[in-house]
């Protein structure tokens, strides 16, 4: 680990994204036999060029309270897997209708509706046979990895990221009160972006106070990120970006932005991001990529 003094946010997150990525890699057989056509559509959109923020937020989480990232990987993974499928879903004709994602064409118009819907289905339900396979299991107890499994099933499924994109699509070119607006958000991004580094917390061993300050960072960093997306759909760069800028606005999506305007958007985020922070005032140097990974949220371009 980098001292505080000497850490590089940017070396940090390449050095775990390559990591993350070889993980990924080793899930996967070469494409081949009668559904190969189905495992091409699946590695299409994960190795897309994410950035890879959920399960390294996994990672950091359970470093921040001791653990190790070996031990972590493969729940590591599954997160990534969950939330690739999810923007495959997100991307179809029936959804946000969107025809690039990370600066390539979306899955569905590179492998037809059909294969794109089953090529989320594939990595939603890899991902859990991932979180039960004897790599996992043979280091950490079985009942934390049932928790963690419970803990991210609920923040996958109609309780967080599905039951948040019904209420978003539901709301389009509607006027949306603000309890709305917060819990489109809330749901639909931060509950996945809070249970990735809650699990890693978990697994790590962290003690139930240590789990709940963590928690409670996860749940901020998670609305703050979803609002610098609607910001940045706004200010952001096509190009920069990897998918089209002002799409939210020509949808009538419900943002923060559209409801309480660019400033105020602004000076939320930061309060979240400051009360995320603050969380972590009780843990050591260790918990220094959960801080700067924070601070990250308002400054990224994409």
């Amino acid at each position: 680990m980098q001292s505080k003094e000497m850490f590089d946010l940017k070396v940090y997150l390449s050095e775990k994204k390559a990591i993350v990525d070889k993980a990924l890699q080793s899930c996967f057989p070469k494409p081949g036999g009668p559904a190969s056509d189905l495992i091409r559509a699946m590695e299409y959109s994960l190795f897309a060029g994410g950035k890879r923020l959920r399960p390294i937020l996994c990672i950091a989480g359970t470093r921040a309270v001791g653990g190790t990232e070996e031990d972590v990987l493969p729940v590591a993974c599954a997160l990534e897997m969950i939330h690739t499928y999810s923007l495959i879903h997100d991307d179809l004709p029936v959804m946000d209708d969107d025809d690039l994602r990370r600066g390539k064409a979306t899955n569905h118009k590179v492998f037809g509706e059909a294969v794109a819907v089953l090529a989320g289905d594939g990595l939603l339900t890899e991902a859990f046979r991932l979180m039960t396979s004897h790599k996992l299991t043979q280091r950490i107890s079985p009942r934390v990895i049932l928790k963690v499994i419970g803990l991210i099933a609920h923040a996958s499924g109609y309780q967080g990221m599905v039951g948040g994109q019904v209420v978003d699509i539901i709301s389009e070119r509607k006027k949306v009160d603000f309890p709305t607006l917060d819990y489109i958000h809330t749901h639909k991004t931060g509950a996945m972006i809070s249970a990735s580094v809650t699990s890693g917390a978990m697994l790590g061993g962290g003690t139930p106070s240590e789990v709940e300050a963590i928690t409670s960072f996860g749940k901020n960093i998670g609305l703050a990120f979803q609002i610098s997306d609607d910001i940045l759909d706004i200010e952001g760069d096509t190009n920069t970006m990897g998918k089209e800028a002002g799409s939210d606005e020509q949808k009538g999506k419900a943002t923060y932005p559209a409801v309480v305007g660019v400033k105020k958007s602004g000076e939320i985020q930061s309060e979240l991001v400051d009360a995320a922070i603050s969380s972590l005032q009780f843990f050591d140097q260790s918990a220094e990529p959960l801080r700067r990974i924070a601070q990250y949220i308002i400054e990224r371009k994409k």
